[in-house]
């Protein structure tokens, strides 16, 4: 049975954003281990994949020193599991888990770039980040952007070439279309949130999905907003995720905006978003940067148009005026007129949520991007 161990910074990547895929690759002849940071997931995440887990520190910000500890620890780890493959998806996790995975003799080290937090820094600290990026490219094998133009843009910046292989049509998981749909359950849990927040009868929630920090556009979302709402005052706004106030803080005024808005909604971290998704209309996105973004794919599912920023992976989800709507980021005047424009035609927005429902269903389904996964596995392992 090949050995098969995948690599995140902290656990909770491994129970959200790849949910089921270990589990998968262990029942179709893996043996899988697990490796994050510990967390109070840990224990949930084990559970669900019915895989081993080891524990090894790895942090999300650059400390050089406790980067090298870990590289050490993880090698040995990897050393005594002697894997055939190392899969890492994440930043940090790429870095350390494919040089660890080098050192040890690894003979399979494949590496997920989901995102790219540099593509908003700037001066010395995007030229540090983007050397982070060759350094990871490097000790892999193979590298899997997961969209088509987040790949061409690493092309143009000489990043891993010859090395990247987009998998399927994007994505790093797929989406499981049969658990992302409405049913009599989900639409009752969605009817209770929306009278919970005393939603009235003909008002819209806009949803967002994610990290409430600056760089996903909650900043120009919560400005947006507040203009729309002194037109369709008992529209709300849903927020369902977590701040970072250490990475990523929002200003005061929109700490403000968020705590007293009447017609905002913070939920917080939710790990079942279904019902949320349920009772709301529009997915508003204004994310300034991402690899292939799950809540677009998991929000058009359930029936939500979606209005996205236009970067990478958002533009190949929806085509602008076609199934959805694109703007461009930091635009708090682009989002706000898109946004009064889906508000003002219902017919047009229904039009967009069946359209790229159908177009996720029909590219993205979780199963086929596991298979295919599978399939390079096999072949990767047959060529060694």
């Amino acid at each position: 049975m090949p050995k098969l161990v995948r690599i995140t910074t902290v656990p909770v990547s491994l129970l959200v954003l790849l949910k089921g895929q270990m589990k998968f690759m262990n029942e179709h002849g893996f043996e899988v281990t697990m490796i994050s940071s510990a967390g109070e997931e840990v224990p949930k995440l084990i559970e669900q994949e019915k895989c081993a887990h080891i524990p090894v520190m790895l942090t999300r910000k650059i400390t050089p020193i406790q980067d090298l500890k870990s590289l050490i620890h993880l090698t040995r780890v990897l050393n005594k599991i002697k894997p055939d493959i190392v899969h890492t998806h994440t930043p940090k996790a790429g870095l350390i888990g494919m040089w660890a995975a080098k050192f040890a003799g690894v003979p399979i080290r494949l590496h997920t770039i989901a995102g790219l937090p540099w593509v908003e820094s700037t001066g010395l600290m995007r030229q540090v980040l983007i050397l982070v990026e060759k350094l990871t490219a490097f000790a892999a094998n193979a590298i899997f952007p997961n969209s088509f133009v987040q790949k061409k843009f690493m092309e143009s910046l000489k990043i891993a070439n010859g090395k990247m292989q987009v998998l399927g049509k994007g994505s790093s998981n797929g989406i499981n279309t049969d658990y992302f749909s409405i049913n009599d359950k989900i639409q009752q849990s969605a009817n209770q949130l929306k009278s919970q927040a005393k939603l009235p009868t003909n008002a819209w929630v806009w949803i967002f999905v994610g990290r409430i920090v600056k760089d996903k556009g909650i900043a120009e979302l919560l400005d947006a907003f507040s203009e729309l709402n002194h037109h369709f005052p008992e529209d709300q706004l849903w927020l369902v995720g977590a701040p970072e106030p250490d990475l990523d803080p929002l200003e005061e005024k929109h700490q403000l905006m968020l705590n007293n808005h009447p017609q905002i909604q913070c939920w917080g971290f939710q790990q079942d978003i279904r019902p949320y998704l349920a009772a709301s209309k529009v997915l508003t996105f204004p994310s300034y940067r991402e690899g292939f973004p799950n809540v677009p794919l998991q929000a058009g599912s359930m029936g939500c148009m979606l209005l996205l920023s236009d970067i990478n992976g958002c533009n190949e989800i929806v085509e602008d005026g076609i199934d959805g709507k694109l703007v461009p980021i930091k635009n708090t005047k682009s989002l706000l007129n898109a946004m009064m424009g889906t508000r003002s035609n219902s017919e047009e927005t229904n039009i967009f949520a069946k359209k790229v429902q159908q177009k996720i269903i029909d590219n993205y389904n979780q199963k086929t991007f596991w298979h295919i996964l599978l399939k390079e596995y096999e072949t990767r392992l047959k060529n060694v």
